[in-house]
C-alpha cells in the first residue's frame, strides 16, 4: 500500500470495522471540534486581553 507498517496497524486498530459513512463522519465530526477548540482558545485569549487592559486602566 505504499505506508508504513506502524500507520497501517494503527490506523486499523482505530477505524477498524467502521462503515466508510462512520469513517466520513467521523472526519467530519474531529475537524469541527477542531474549529470549536480554534473558536473557545481565540475568544479565551480576547477575554483575558480585556481583562488584562481593564485592569491596568483602573
Amino acid at each position: 500500500m505504499g505506508i508504513d507498517k506502524s500507520t497501517f496497524y494503527y490506523r486499523r486498530k482505530k477505524y477498524g470495522g467502521m462503515e466508510q459513512q462512520q469513517l466520513k463522519r467521523l472526519e467530519e465530526l474531529e475537524e469541527e471540534n477542531n474549529k470549536l477548540k480554534q473558536m473557545y482558545a481565540d475568544v479565551s485569549l480576547d477575554n483575558k486581553m480585556l481583562k488584562d487592559l481593564l485592569s491596568k486602566k483602573f
